[in-house]
Formats: C-alpha cells, sequence, structure tokens
C-alpha cells in the first residue's frame, strides 16, 4: 500500500569522522570554558556581596585574593583552549603516533636483521638435518 524507501546510508570516511569528532571535542571544551567564565562571573559577583554587603570578614578584603586566584585558574583554561590545543591537538596527535610507529618498525627490522646475521636460517636448518 505505501511504498517504503529504504533510505540511502550514507557512508562517511573514516577521516570525515575523525573530523567530525574532532569537532565535537573542540565545541564540548569551547562550551566547558564559557561555563567556567560564567561561573567565575557570578562566583566572584558573590564574593563580593558576601564581604561588602553581608558584611562577611569586613576587616579584610579577602575577596580580591580569591577572585585573582580564581582568574589565574581561569587564564590557565583558557591558554589550554586557544593556545596548547591548537599546538598540540589531533594533528600533533597524529604526526607523534605516525612518528613513534615508524620508530618501532624500525627497531624491528634492526632486530630481525640482528637475528638473520647471528642465526642465519640455513645453518639453522644444517643443524637439525645433522
Amino acid at each position: 500500500m505505501f511504498p517504503f524507501k529504504k533510505k540511502k546510508q550514507t557512508h562517511i570516511a573514516l577521516e570525515e569522522h575523525e573530523l567530525l569528532e574532532n569537532a565535537q571535542r573542540r565545541i564540548s571544551q569551547r562550551k566547558r570554558l564559557y561555563t567556567h567564565f560564567v561561573v567565575f562571573l557570578i562566583g566572584s559577583v558573590f564574593m563580593v556581596l558576601i564581604n561588602k554587603v553581608l558584611k562577611y570578614g569586613v576587616d579584610y578584603d579577602w575577596f580580591v585574593w580569591a577572585i585573582l586566584a580564581w582568574s589565574f585558574l581561569f587564564a590557565i583554561h583558557a591558554f589550554n583552549f586557544f593556545v596548547t590545543q591548537r599546538f598540540m591537538g589531533v594533528d600533533w596527535e597524529r604526526r607523534q603516533r605516525e612518528r613513534l610507529v615508524a620508530l618501532q618498525r624500525e627497531r624491528i627490522s634492526q632486530i630481525q636483521k640482528e637475528i638473520e646475521t647471528e642465526f642465519p636460517l640455513s645453518s639453522v636448518n644444517k643443524k637439525k638435518g645433522e
């Protein structure tokens, strides 16, 4: 009665999938940074209100040090997001992984050559046959 058409399955290549995962990860990181900033602003306002309006610790402006420490932590978070992730992001990880795999393969081939020179296959076979 109602012809049901099969939906075309989209085939996303591996590289496109990695790009989408990377984009999703960056969006999540950006969201956490913005959330941290909003919480920082709200927390700073509350600390000032507690100190000045509620007269808690009125002898000393402790909120300045608390806000300064929190702003330092926020600056580290922002630096990590904007600077560190650009230089040591997914591309950097991929290059490092490829470099390490190449080094491992080179080392394996060196070990195989050493084994072949120290224990040639023909001499092993001769000893077995004797």
